[in-house]
Formats: structure tokens, C-alpha cells, sequence
């Protein structure tokens, strides 16, 4: 059987752009999915990181996916 590849694109309900990675649970509400990038700020949201820290952090992700 020969399996279809094809990509779909997700809009995120919290932030509104589009993604098409794995996505992640919304601390919110426990219910509602969102991308990745929403999913890391929910959870150092929750640690109080500072948004600056934030965006460093994620910078750091989006750096070390590019280079696997």
C-alpha cells in the first residue's frame, strides 16, 4: 500500500500563522491545538519568562532544527 506524503498546513488559533509540524496542547484549555512556537511560550508563560527571554529561546530552537 502506497502512502500519500502529503503536508498539510495547520492555521494556529493563537497566534494565527501557519505551521505544519507535530502540534501542541494548549495549556489553556487542555483541548484546543496549537503550533509549536505557541506551545513553548505557553509553558515559559507559566514559569514567568519574560517575553525578550522568550524570543531568545525560541531563536536558539528554530537555530538548532535548521542545522539537524
Amino acid at each position: 500500500m502506497k502512502e500519500n506524503n502529503i503536508t498539510r498546513i495547520k492555521i494556529c488559533p493563537r497566534c494565527g500563522k501557519p505551521y505544519h509540524d507535530v502540534p501542541a496542547l494548549s495549556r489553556m484549555d487542555n483541548e484546543t491545538l496549537i503550533c509549536p512556537d505557541c506551545g513553548t511560550r505557553e509553558a515559559l508563560e507559566s514559569i514567568d519568562v519574560d517575553q525578550a527571554e522568550q524570543d531568545e529561546i525560541l531563536a536558539i530552537i528554530h537555530r538548532t532544527r535548521r542545522g539537524l
